[in-house]
């Protein structure tokens, strides 16, 4: 718990004075340290990087029909949703299984799309693949020209490196 006051009170000022658009940072980090939601653990899940630029989450959905779950992105967070269906009432000696509804959100980083999504033997697989735009990535600027041609070029240059005053005389 002292651990956890003492993340709160960290300062970003640093990254926000070097950084652009990492406006959703601090209250993604404040979101997650605030968190005090008990069912955050349900239901399980794994993120994997399977390579480059190429992830997937899993979570453990058994006892949920498709129709039963949703999955939306809008604005980087992607939102899992399991609604279970209203069952007859059922007399348990011991219920062990979870049977609740849940919503699990997760944010993306810019240019991470969901690709698709697969339901098998009660495992929720989602494929997200990290796609940055042409215009966006880093490219090399060639320089051109010639350092004796512009030293000529220059206002006030001599390319014989006389003085001035000798100029004149």
């Amino acid at each position: 718990m002292s651990n956890k006051r003492h993340l709160l009170d960290l300062d970003l000022t640093p990254l926000y004075s070097t950084s652009i658009g990492f406006d959703r940072l601090g209250s993604m980090l404040t979101t997650a340290l605030n968190s005090e939601d008990v069912s955050r653990g349900y239901p399980p899940y794994n993120i994997e990087m399977l390579e480059q630029d190429k992830y997937s989450i899993t979570l453990a959905v058994a006892g949920f029909k498709r129709s039963e779950l949703s999955i939306t992105s809008e604005k980087g967070i992607l939102t899992i949703q399991g609604q279970k269906e209203k069952q007859t009432q059922r007399n348990f000696l011991h219920q062990g299984i979870a049977n609740r509804s849940f919503e699990k959100k997760f944010n993306l980083a810019d240019y991470v799309e969901v690709r698709g999504a697969d339901l098998t033997d009660g495992l929720l697989t989602i494929s997200l693949v990290r796609e940055i735009p042409e215009a966006m990535k880093p490219k090399t600027i060639a320089i051109t020209g010639d350092d004796q041609a512009n030293v000529s070029k220059l206002p006030n240059s001599n390319p014989n490196n006389i003085d001035s005053d000798e100029q004149a005389a």
